[in-house]
């Protein structure tokens, strides 16, 4: 597969900057003319090897932040909103498209929320009914999607408090032997919390009372629930000045949207702290992403290892690029990150061509698909049902799939390729992301016409679908 070339003005201009260089200051040290400075910066040359290597030596960029996520991501965001039937009659290039993200994303941030208040507003007044002129009326991003981008973007990796937790970690000995043990002696030693048994019909998982110290866990769940609970307890107590102030920064506009961030950065130290980074990266190269055996090597559950393996992407130490979803029965993606090109629908279901809606008709099994988009990308997907709940048989058994891959370059690195022919592009299963974006012009499952296509309609002729794509 030929490689892309690359194009990272913006970055170049911000490393320029940082070092109080002038175009023709940094280009003298670059060893290049300062015109061709000034068209890398404004985008309209892609950097050479030769200029790479220079810009790694002489000024330290790392080469591994030059992946292409961020701009995937965004792109992807930019492209959804722009088929909107709002925008008809406008149809940009790729290349345009690419020009905004690279060189002005925040315009492209803009317009995404723009959008997303437009979506809002429409589905208000689509809903209308006697409880008219008593609504809100807000227009403005729910405090969920505001902190569901806020990961998104910065790559669902928190380097600070990934590091706190590493370091913890390492203090612990997390992973080399009990960490129910090494988790509660901690609370007990350093924050006077004990930790108890929660009483026979709780549903909680966890519940902490500040006044007595006790943090009671649900003796019902499994051990890999009761140990991130307790993690979590960890974080609240150990890293709370570190996630108030990511968080603050963060600047969420209502007061919802900080503690649901706080909450997700809790999480996220949790899954640090129990699967620590160097350690878990180093054991996911070796045992070559069997996620069931990452799971009983760190005495986790499949979602966390999946999860985990999501925000591998510490800057000069990356993991594999993943995407990552967790869905329920009803089709929503309950969870979602993709450090690979694959960029989720931010609005609809997902592709009813993909395996993950296979999972729940093969329970204990991983599945496997070898899939390309209408892009041509080829991928290695993974699929699997998990069950969450705390046992009993009253209480609520939520089930879910996971869903798990990479692009079909790193489908080495996973043992799950071994016997597959991913050399044979028949082998491929055609997916899309969403029905309104996909461009196949003839699929049987497709559920909606896409946006910016007009329909034909032959009242003679019946194919896959009801009309035609022109």
């Amino acid at each position: 597969m030929a490689t892309g070339k690359l194009f990272i003005g913006r970055k170049v201009r911000d490393l320029r900057l940082a070092n109080t260089a002038t175009q023709g200051q940094f280009a003298e040290r670059l060893g290049i003319s300062t015109s061709y400075l000034n068209q890398i910066e404004n985008n309209q040359r892609p950097v050479s090897a030769t200029v790479l290597l220079a810009l790694a030596e002489k000024f330290r960029m790392d080469i591994t932040d030059l992946a292409s996520g961020e701009v995937d991501r965004l792109l992807s965001a930019l492209t959804e909103a722009l088929t909107d039937p709002l925008f008809e009659g406008y149809a940009p290039s790729l290349q345009e498209l690419k020009l905004v993200t690279q060189n002005a994303p925040g315009l492209a941030h803009a317009l995404i929320a723009c959008h997303q208040a437009y979506r809002r507003n429409s589905e208000q007044l689509a809903g209308v009914d006697d409880t008219l002129g008593r609504g809100s009326g807000t227009t403005e991003t729910t405090p969920y999607e505001e902190v569901r981008d806020f990961f998104h973007f910065v790559d669902n990796y928190i380097h600070d408090i990934d590091i706190m937790a590493e370091t913890l970690a390492a203090e612990l000995d997390i992973g080399d032997g009990d960490n129910a043990i090494a988790l509660t002696g901690y609370l007990d030693k350093h924050f006077g919390v004990r930790v108890a048994r929660g009483a026979p019909g709780s549903e909680a998982l966890r519940r902490f009372d500040p006044k007595t110290r006790v943090l009671t866990i649900n003796p019902f769940a499994p051990a890999p629930t009761r140990d991130f609970q307790i993690a979590l307890q960890i974080a609240q107590l150990h890293g709370w000045r570190e996630i108030d102030r990511i968080a603050g920064e963060a600047g969420f506009r209502t007061e919802e949207a900080h503690e649901i961030c706080r909450t997700g950065l809790q999480n996220y130290f949790a899954g640090a702290l129990l699967l620590p980074y160097r350690a878990f990266l180093t054991a996911a190269r070796d045992l070559r992403h069997d996620i069931e055996l990452l799971a009983a090597r760190f005495g986790t559950s499949l979602e966390q290892v999946c999860h985990r393996l999501s925000t591998l992407q510490r800057p000069g130490l990356k993991g594999v690029p993943v995407f990552f979803a967790r869905i329920d029965r009803a089709g929503n993606i309950t969870k979602r990150h993709s450090a690979a090109k694959l960029q989720f629908a931010r609005f609809g279901a997902a592709c009813p061509l993909w395996n993950a809606h296979q999972a729940f008709e093969t329970p204990g099994r991983i599945i496997r698909q070898l899939a390309e988009t209408p892009d041509g990308v080829r991928y290695l997907c993974l699929a699997m049902q998990v069950t969450k709940g705390s046992g009993g048989f009253r209480a609520a058994q939520p089930t879910y799939a996971l869903a798990l891959g990479c692009e079909i370059s790193y489908a080495d690195a996973f043992v799950y390729a071994d016997d597959l022919d991913i050399t044979n592009r028949a082998a491929f299963e055609p997916i899309g992301i969403s029905c309104r974006i996909c461009e196949r012009p003839n699929c049987a499952s497709r559920a909606v016409p896409p946006f910016k296509r007009k329909l034909v309609v032959d009242h003679n002729l019946r194919e896959a679908t009801p009309y035609r794509l022109v």
